[in-house]
């Protein structure tokens, strides 16, 4: 017989609770590019030399502009002599010559405010993946890999704080946003297999594994994450369009942007026929839980595709800018759902061990 005991449900719940947070980061994240917010604290990880932001910008001396700048270029170029030690010479070079960096950042309450509040709510999942680990802790006693996914996964969302203070010193240089967003999708991907294989006990095996299923699982997964990156970079040169143009002429931009925009929109319908080959092997299945999971997925799916397209025949409206990357980062999610809770149903009957977390 299995207990249901409360250390148990004490990690479902933070388990649950941290990963829903992890979504709602990425969509303040995604608030915070489309209006332009993410220099609104120039450094980090105070704001202005400050924990508190000011609310004036009589309250910064008059020589903040160069302040900042001169702190974010030495900052970058400490880090192009480490990487330059350590062999990366080539991204050494492209982090140091980076323009942007140079950029002066003019004071912005409101952009300054929307990226505190993003830095806020990065320190609240901070402490709830760090209390994962600690209800995780008497897992030891019968499944350390829950405990290692959650204490790699804070070990991670350590690593990404540091990385968003490199976005932030170097002025937004594309290739650490990408990175900054493969390691979110790689994070939530970690917190829900630890919850999942925390209660794959209570999973009983109801069909036999089909290696062609679970392979289109992966497949598609993989090639929604793939195109989520490659979105990362249009949202880049959406961003560069947006500098060059001012900010004006929204209808002009989708004309100017390059090769990433063309291969991101044709994947789509590659990725369109690939979900509908897998939710039909699925519902061949006629499984209760996996068909609504799959519900779910079709539903994001066909909510993804119509954002996109109306982004790209309406002036890429920013508003949906923040909702086509929450959306993609739940699909996303619910396909890694999916493959985990596939690998476990499909398993062979097994005896269920007594989960005693007491």
């Amino acid at each position: 017989m299995i207990n249901k005991s409360f250390p148990y449900k004490r990690f479902r719940n933070i388990g649950v609770l941290t990963v829903v947070a992890v979504y709602f980061l990425i969509l303040v994240g995604g608030i915070v590019r489309s209006t332009g917010s993410g220099m609104g604290c120039p450094d980090w990880p105070k704001c202005f030399g400050s924990w508190v932001p000011p609310t004036d910008v009589s309250q910064l001396p008059d020589n903040y502009l160069e302040v900042y700048k001169e702190q974010r270029v030495d900052k970058n170029q400490k880090l192009a002599g480490f990487l330059d030690k350590i062999g990366f010479d080539e991204v050494a070079g492209e982090l140091r010559d980076h323009p942007l960096q140079h950029i002066e950042t003019d004071f912005n309450v409101t952009k300054t405010w929307i990226e505190y509040i993003n830095r806020l709510v990065g320190v609240v999942i901070g402490i709830l993946i760090f209390l994962t680990v600690v209800y995780a802790i008497p897992y030891l006693k019968t499944d350390k890999s829950v405990f290692y996914l959650s204490l790699l996964s804070f070990v991670l969302v350590g690593f990404q704080g540091w990385l968003g203070s490199i976005v932030v010193s170097t002025n937004l240089l594309p290739v650490t946003i990408t990175i900054h967003m493969a390691l979110a999708l790689v994070i939530v991907a970690l917190l829900q297999y630890a919850v999942i294989r925390s209660q794959a006990a209570f999973i009983a095996p109801r069909f036999k594994a089909s290696k062609q299923l679970l392979f289109i699982i992966v497949l598609v997964a993989l090639a929604t994450f793939a195109q989520i990156l490659i979105g990362t970079q249009v949202r880049e040169e959406v961003d560069v369009v947006a500098f060059e143009m001012n900010g004006s002429n929204r209808d002009l931009w989708v004309d100017q942007l390059g090769l990433s925009f063309y291969i991101h929109r044709s994947f789509s319908i590659l990725l369109l026929a690939m979900h509908l080959y897998m939710a039909y092997l699925i519902y061949k299945l006629k499984d209760r839980q996996l068909n609504m999971m799959t519900n779910w997925m079709m539903v994001l799916l066909v909510a993804e595709i119509a954002f996109g397209i109306i982004m790209a025949y309406f002036a890429i409206p920013a508003f949906l800018q923040p909702l086509h990357l929450t959306i993609a980062t739940l699909l996303f999610g619910v396909q890694f759902l999916i493959l985990i809770f596939y690998y476990y149903a499909s398993r062979k009957e097994v005896q269920k061990p007594v989960v005693v977390l007491n």
